[in-house]
């Protein structure tokens, strides 16, 4: 227990001082910090949960794994000698998988045709908008993109949005506290992820990296904590009781 509390102590003075390094522009040791943030959050998880995920498990392993290779990446070439960026290809494409595992959490769960009966149409609502914004999204940094690297963005945008699409579905299905937590986490993961995107291709404002780390933060910190939870759905809607 003393040991799960140091590891939550670190976890957050690291996290502080990945938001800090960036708001000064520090990018490199900004981008050790974050990973030994989530190394040390990764250890406190299997430290500290009794009931342990497999899936939200390898999300943290893989998406740990990812950020410590990009973190690798400044002291490795950028490209070699065919102009390809091998380590930005990887790890995007770890990012990727781990999204998919956190994905897979939550709907290995659900009951497919309780869902498709409840929740239909907005599901479809849900995907013509994740489509749209995917779109979006992903041609602010199309000008800078070459077409592969257009392909793995249009591609890792649009696991994001699914994974907050499955998050607000989650959340309706079974309208709890874990559910809620996991969907705020998502939110902040989209909107980091968004500004990210933005502070690497179009604007490098210190501003941008300062927001966009305080979500990366926060997501991981909610992350965390409903991962402590337990299931308590799904229930039907709070509804008001006959005066």
């Amino acid at each position: 227990m003393f040991i799960n509390r140091i590891l939550k102590a670190i976890s957050v003075v690291l996290g502080v001082g990945f938001i800090a390094s960036l708001s000064l522009g520090h990018e490199l040791e900004g981008s050790a910090l974050s990973s030994m943030m989530l190394v040390f959050l990764t250890v406190l998880y299997f430290r500290g949960t009794k009931s342990k995920s497999k899936y939200f498990s390898s999300f943290l392993v893989i998406f740990t794994f990812a950020h410590v290779l990009s973190y690798l990446s400044w002291y490795l070439p950028e490209e070699d000698y065919f102009g390809t960026d091998y380590i930005y290809y990887l790890a995007n494409i770890l990012y990727v998988i781990s999204y998919l595992f956190l994905i897979l959490r939550f709907t290995s769960k659900f009951d497919i045709k309780l869902i498709l009966k409840r929740f239909l149409f907005s599901i479809l609502i849900l995907l013509v908008l994740d489509v749209f914004c995917v779109i979006i999204v992903t041609e602010t940094a199309g000008e800078v993109l070459s077409v592969y690297e257009y392909a793995l963005e249009f591609l890792y945008n649009a696991v994001v949005m699914v994974l907050l699409s499955v998050a607000l579905i989650n959340y309706m299905y079974r309208n709890d506290n874990k559910s809620m937590l996991f969907l705020l986490a998502c939110i902040c993961i989209v909107f980091s992820e968004v500004i990210q995107l933005a502070y690497f291709y179009v604007l490098s404002s210190n501003d941008l990296g300062v927001i966009y780390s305080t979500f990366l933060v926060l997501a991981f910190a909610l992350f965390y904590t409903q991962s402590q939870m337990k299931f308590l759905g799904p229930f039907e809607a709070y509804s008001e009781g006959p005066l």
